[in-house]
């Protein structure tokens, strides 16, 4: 597997399957191929991306604004919490996506002149129970991550809170800064001549045609026709999808932000689930809570309270410093925390990218990956076969 240290080299030796290529970039009358995308979060634009890269025109449909649901709510770090956690297929997207993300955000700054601010701080863990198992994931996944203690911590954050002894310390680790990822991937379609964008159009259902599907119905739009489309659909990919085998719920999750002064925070810290994320202007991200509440996305006082306290807890200084802002978005959960990526079980023609839960920003890039090798026949980096939505989950 490759790790969080092995460059970009992975980018650059794929082969290619011409044959496949040429059938995957044509439709079924002889022209450019169209493919439809359901969903305007950082997987949709991805895609969307990605695929008119390759030629294809490209139709992105977002029942509200782009980027304005999970993509934009979430704290932008590139890297799942607790790696050690997860299960090996989520490790692989991520250590791709973690190589990727350099260039990525080269090529947005490059090509719609905002730059994303992804920012390497490092991940400062405190209070890891199984700290064990993160040393020897560490080792087996070629990730650099090390036990430090006490005088190390404070060199790293000397701001924290006094009486911390031990920790663990990723340095490799960046974050993004969400809405600017976003605003700088938008712009990028915006100015690319594949793409159109439909805001406002909400999906009503998918029309059936046998094996296939020939259209996606829409409430003000009609019935839209394309040769292939992609459901990206966050949180309400259950309902999109429609099919038993694609189980994603929505998970809550409320955020805040404080307007601190440079130098405050410099790393991301993560301690007892909760984190601080420091942004270049000096605001300080804390999050985050897990809520089962359906489609609810109401903040609460009680919520506030609660990461206000955390944030404050690890950063005495932060009490004199005003909440700015207070949040709530909804995750794509899944049981495992494995996404659906691949075909549709039912139809030949629909392909599903979505159910990241909390750790879809840093999985996005290599997920695009992973479809898109699907779609078009390419060779792909990452063995495809644990996310595909054909096969059921227990």
């Amino acid at each position: 597997m490759q790790g969080f240290m092995n460059g970009f080299s992975v980018f650059f030796n794929q082969g290619f399957k011409l044959c496949a290529l040429k059938q995957a970039w044509y439709g079924n009358e002889g022209g450019i191929l169209k493919v439809i995308i359901v969903g305007g979060g950082v997987m949709g634009m991805l895609q969307a991306r990605e695929l008119a890269l390759k030629g294809m025109d490209v139709v992105l449909l977002e029942k509200g604004i782009c980027g304005t649901e999970a993509s934009w709510a979430g704290g932008g770090i590139i890297s799942p919490l607790y790696p050690w956690r997860y299960a090996p297929p989520v490790t692989a997207l991520a250590a791709w996506s973690q190589a990727y993300y350099p260039n990525l955000v080269q090529c947005l700054e490059a090509e719609s002149d905002i730059d994303p601010e992804l920012t390497r701080h490092g991940l400062l863990m405190l209070s890891v129970d199984d700290e064990q198992d993160a040393l020897v994931w560490s080792n087996s996944n070629t990730a650099w991550l090390e036990s430090i203690e006490a005088e190390k911590i404070y060199q790293l954050e000397p701001n924290l809170r006094l009486g911390l002894s031990k920790g663990l310390w990723m340095p490799h680790v960046a974050s993004v800064r969400n809405p600017r990822l976003l605003r700088s991937l938008r712009t990028w379609l915006d100015r690319h001549p594949g793409v159109e964008i439909i805001e406002g159009c909400q999906v009503s259902g998918l029309k059936e045609t046998g094996s296939e599907i020939s259209g996606i119905e829409t409430c003000l739009h009609g019935t839209l026709d394309a040769d292939q489309y992609v459901l990206c659909t966050g949180a309400w990919s259950s309902e999109v999808c429609g099919h038993e085998n694609i189980k994603v719920e929505p998970v809550k999750g409320q955020m805040l932000v404080f307007s601190a002064r440079p130098g405050l925070v410099n790393r991301v810290v993560l301690s007892n689930g909760k984190y601080v994320i420091p942004r270049r202007d000096g605001l300080v991200v804390a999050g985050s809570t897990l809520e089962y509440c359906g489609f609810d996305r109401m903040t609460s006082e009680q919520a506030k309270n609660l990461l206000a306290d955390m944030a404050i807890d690890l950063f005495p200084d932060l009490a004199s410093c005003q909440i700015s802002h207070h949040w709530a978005g909804l995750r794509p959960g899944t049981s495992d925390g494995i996404p659906y990526i691949g075909r549709h079980p039912q139809f030949e023609n629909v392909f599903v990218n979505a159910g990241h839960f909390r750790n879809g920003l840093v999985l996005a890039p290599a997920s695009v990956h992973v479809l898109t090798s699907i779609m078009t026949g390419e060779a792909c980096q990452i063995d495809v076969a644990p996310y595909d939505p054909r096969i059921q989950r227990l």
